[in-house]
């Protein structure tokens, strides 16, 4: 008889106007990797916050149990003293306490009423060495990059013996060496009993490291199957409810005049200013184009794309921006938009939207001077824009006077684009247009961008996900060590043929 560590059973979570989750069922066998997957707003999180006790007892019907015991948790403190620890995708980390004193917050080493430093370090180093970081203990949290943070999250877990780990999506902040690295964790915890389930939209991740994976769709359990018996595009049909025989829409690009040239850019480290993280780029963009930029972690991708951008970012910037055979000056953001240009943040919550703020706010952010009479911003106008935008780029927000915060990463990417669309741009930048959201919305997300290239304009796509790049760009230029290493048409592009051109050493490309 399979051993059942948890089953939840007929959970019904209700928010004002919206049934977040009906009757789900879910069932997690003791010592197994278990993965859930559905699109944005299907209720992956809600059911593990409803697990975890942030949504406590008596506010969703239904029933837990866990180790066969029925379980009412009224809080986090009630779940975590049973062994089941969830670690958020936006990380609770107290950036400047060490990461002993993070480990152990609220769980600290006490002797006769005084914390034992000495005691708490020795644990806390013993935990880092089970989780593979070489730091000490003493180390402040703020010095770690996102990939060892989530490692200090995973130790601080295992301090409160825990038994049942819940990652919200573990790797979407995470480059492929750190994802590689958290997941052989995952896989070693699982050989020493510890049970996981995991929320990711990284579905070739959950075909990787998943023994069993159920899919949730608009609040309710679709399947769960063995990972053996399935395939990304059944994972895929299951979280979208219908067949995508095709993850990128169909797009025959009509492409015209050259929009943009850059020439001999270069750009250095506003922390080195010695050294070169942009180096002699040129490259071209056409209008109706859309051209992808390849390159790992590092590579210089979205410092070039700052850099172009109003000089965003970087010191001691020299070479020419060439718009429509005309040299321009950006050196400021206000000047790179009154040229026509828009650039799309890869992070879009800290630096893309004001996410305590509306839709319409957020929308109209950009182009105030285009709702503006005799100096101030007309409302009404404002209003009917944004509310143009929540129609036709299908955001799924009840008005427009919808706080962006709230909205699911799919929704809140679109709020993105229509900003910057507002700002009738001719050259477009987007920069991982659709990380962190699912497989769905990434082709409203591919279709939008279509319907911008149909338009005219002339769109540079910076993407981690070649797959993606081969599916949506006309052309490819990959980037190594800040240097463009090759340019591929569409037709005769491959992975192999792009990874071999973005690990192309530094002494081997042209200068």
């Amino acid at each position: 008889m399979t051993d059942t560590i948890l089953r939840m059973s007929g959970i019904t979570k209700t928010f004002p106007g919206v049934k977040a989750l009906q009757d789900v069922n879910l069932d997690v066998r003791r010592g197994e990797i278990h993965s859930i997957c559905g699109e944005n707003g299907a209720g992956k999180s809600t059911l593990m916050k409803v697990l975890s006790g942030v949504y406590p007892h008596g506010t969703y019907e239904g029933d837990i149990e866990f180790e066969g015991e029925p379980c009412k948790f009224s809080g986090i403190r009630d779940s975590e003293h049973r062994g089941i620890v969830i670690i958020h995708q936006e990380l609770a980390l107290a950036s400047n306490l060490s990461i002993a004193e993070n480990i152990f917050l609220g769980n600290e080493q006490a002797k006769r009423g005084w914390i034992d430093w000495n005691r708490t370090n020795a644990a806390a180093d013993e935990l880092l060495r089970r989780v593979g970081l070489s730091e000490r203990a003493v180390t402040p949290v703020i010095e770690l990059g996102v990939g060892k943070q989530q490692l200090v999250e995973i130790a601080k877990a295992l301090s409160k013996q825990v038994k049942l780990l819940i990652l919200d999506e573990p790797t979407a902040a995470l480059n492929d060496e750190d994802s590689a690295h958290l997941l052989d964790l995952l896989r070693g915890l699982r050989d020493e009993g510890i049970t996981c389930v995991i929320i990711s939209h990284k579905l070739n991740e959950v075909m990787g490291i998943s023994d069993r994976v159920t899919i949730l769709r608009d609040g309710k359990t679709i399947w769960t199957a063995n990972t053996p018996e399935l395939t990304e595009e059944k994972i895929i049909s299951g979280m979208v409810g219908r067949d995508m025989e095709h993850r990128y829409p169909d797009h025959t690009p009509k492409i015209g005049a050259e929009a943009l040239r850059i020439e001999d850019w270069t750009v250095f480290s506003p922390s080195q200013p010695d050294r070169p993280l942009v180096n002699r780029v040129n490259m071209t963009l056409r209008r109706g184009e859309i051209v992808g930029l390849a390159g790992l972690m590092g590579a210089g991708r979205t410092e070039l794309a700052m850099s172009v951008f109003g000089r965003s970012y970087g010191v001691n910037i020299s070479g020419r921006l060439v718009k429509d055979g005309q040299e321009i000056q950006a050196r400021t953001v206000r000047e790179a938009i009154d040229h026509g240009m828009a650039y799309a943040t890869e992070d879009r919550k800290r630096y893309g939207l004001n996410l305590i703020e509306d839709i319409k706010r957020n929308i109209s952010a950009a182009a105030l001077d285009k709702l503006a009479k005799a100096g101030w911003v007309d409302g009404n106008e404002e209003f009917r824009v944004a509310d143009g935008f929540r129609a036709s780029m299908n955001i799924k927000a009840p008005s427009v006077e919808a706080v962006v915060g709230k909205l699911s990463g799919g929704n809140q990417q679109k709020v993105v684009l229509s900003k910057w669309i507002l700002t009738d741009p001719d050259i477009l930048i987007l920069d991982e247009p659709t990380r962190g959201i699912d497989v769905g919305a990434k082709y409203e997300i591919y279709t939008i961008i279509n319907r911008l290239a149909d338009e005219g304009k002339a769109i540079l796509v910076i993407s981690s996900e070649l797959p993606e790049l081969l599916g949506i760009c006309d052309r490819i230029y990959t980037l190594s060590a800040g240097r463009i290493t090759g340019e591929v048409p569409r037709a005769e592009a491959t992975q192999e043929s792009l990874m071999t051109l973005m690990t192309k050493e530094a002494q081997e490309v042209a200068p």
